[in-house]
């Protein structure tokens, strides 16, 4: 009123200032909003940018694991394929170290079929034994196994995966333990055979022959007469076993048959 101006506009600016004043506080309260819902949305981008994060880790880990796992595959595959062609190669070998020992049994009967009175036809009488013996056929059932030890492979049984079969018996013993022959007879072969080690090959007469391989000695050579029981070689492990014991067969006609069936285990 002293100023002179005219209280009518004095108040109508006031109330225009008013407004004005409320609109901006209500500019400023949204604008402080929009702020407030910018650092939200800034927070779960970076949230987000995160689990992203975090995601492409875990990928770049599952890649690693299986180029990881992929390689260890070709190792195994590729080591699985040298085990394939090494057993290959060793089915191969006891294949044919198997055929030896048969060919050896077959030369063996031959020669001694053209002998007459040839103990391969029947062992009767060893002159240095001083007595008689009974014909091999007689004595099914009652014959010893040539070593005490623990049978740990059967005649008939698989020889690991090589699709074969033991034509024969193990009998794990301790190395240097003697080895007895299971009957009278007489000695027809006795050297060092691939896959059998020191070897020795008993004739029994009556086309029996009794085969004692993976010796670590032979104390016996080709010729040699034998008693029922008598020391004729040691336990050892030069056949290529892994463990030290008697590989033993019995063969008639050159065809091996059970070991067991004519032995007495009582």
């Amino acid at each position: 009123m002293l100023s002179g101006e005219d209280p009518a506009e004095v108040a109508r600016k006031l109330y225009y200032l008013t407004r004005v004043s409320r609109a901006s506080a209500q500019l400023v309260a949204s604008l402080r909003g929009g702020l407030a819902d910018l650092a939200e949305v800034r927070r779960e981008i970076d949230a987000r940018s995160a689990r992203l994060a975090q995601v492409a880790r875990e990928q770049r880990a599952d890649r690693e694991r299986i180029l990881a796992e992929r390689r260890e595959r070709r190792r195994v595959l590729a080591k699985i394929g040298d085990e394939i062609r090494h057993d290959r190669r060793q089915i191969k070998v006891l294949r044919a170290d198997e055929a030896r020992l048969s060919r050896l049994v077959e030369e063996i009967g031959r020669v001694l079929a053209k002998k007459p009175g040839a103990g391969y036809e029947r062992v009767e009488k060893v002159p240095e034994l001083g007595a008689a013996s009974a014909p091999f056929d007689e004595l099914r059932g009652k014959l010893r196994l040539p070593v005490r030890g623990e049978l740990t492979g059967r005649f008939g049984a698989p020889r690991g995966g090589t699709g074969m079969t033991l034509k024969g018996v193990f009998i794990r013993a301790a190395e240097g333990q003697p080895v007895r022959a299971i009957a009278a007879g007489q000695v027809v072969f006795a050297d060092w055979m691939r896959g059998f080690g020191n070897l020795l090959i008993v004739d029994h007469g009556e086309k029996y022959l009794s085969v004692y391989a993976n010796n670590e000695s032979l104390l016996k050579q080709v010729g040699d007469p034998v008693a029922a029981g008598e020391p004729i070689a040691t336990v050892g492990a030069t056949g290529g076993s892994e463990q030290s014991g008697l590989y033993f067969e019995l063969r008639h006609l050159g065809k091996p048959f059970d070991p067991l069936t004519w032995v007495d285990l009582k």
